[in-house]
């Protein structure tokens, strides 16, 4: 299993990124979790686009939408791509589109068989860890019904054993400090977390794990 989990696309960390997502090629990004926000989704999206075809890769859009209780052809359509790219958004939502997708059976069943690598950012990194509550600081579950259909899931996939806090120290994209909050909260109640600045990056490589670091 190949993972890539930061607070913020590649974090200060691309060399690794690069290293462990293979020679530049197809990859599949997966959009859903800015489904709530309709009118700011297209932009979001070509947010990420650019910095991806920058770098030489070949980026297509994998909407799970497209794939509400057809998981086998997700399947086969993922096993196209050597890489997948989740990106940041309301954690919930994306949890939610995952399970109506079945891509929470398909992606851990792909990334068991090294088929693929998985790079997450943001809501995208979260989705991995094994709960959510505590997100909701940040992330609004409220948001999940209206746009999914169905209620929120509180349970992550569990493919990482620590909680993943993003955007800690970081004004830019959490100006509010509301993810500042939910790392004490995660070390108050003893909760095993990784609390990572838009520096930062967790990698997992078969039985490896490695937390990187930015400049502090």
């Amino acid at each position: 299993m190949r993972l890539f989990l930061s607070s913020y696309r590649f974090g200060a960390h691309e060399d690794r990124f690069t290293a462990l997502a293979g020679p530049p090629g197809p990859v599949a990004v997966i959009p859903n979790a800015c489904d709530a926000w309709p009118a700011a989704w297209q932009g979001a999206i070509t947010s990420d686009l650019k910095p991806l075809r920058d770098r030489g890769f070949r980026p297509e859009i994998v909407d799970l939408r497209d794939f509400t209780g057809r998981a086998g052809e997700l399947e086969r359509t993922l096993a196209r791509f050597p890489l997948l790219w989740v990106r940041g958004g309301n954690t919930f939502v994306l949890r939610a589109r995952f399970a109506c997708s079945g891509a929470d059976v398909v992606v851990p069943r792909l990334l068991a068989a090294d088929a693929l690598a998985y790079a997450g950012y943001s809501a995208g990194a979260c989705l991995l860890t094994p709960d959510l509550h505590g997100i909701e600081a940040a992330d609004d579950p409220a948001e999940v019904l209206p746009a999914c259909g169905i209620e929120p899931r509180w349970d992550g996939l569990g493919l990482v054993d620590h909680r993943i806090v993003p955007h800690v120290r970081s004004p830019g994209t959490d100006p509010d400090g509301s993810c500042d909050g939910i790392a004490a909260r995660y070390r108050a109640e003893g909760i095993a977390h990784w609390a990572l600045t838009d520096d930062d990056a967790v990698i997992v490589d078969g039985d490896r794990v490695e937390v990187l670091t930015g400049p502090r």
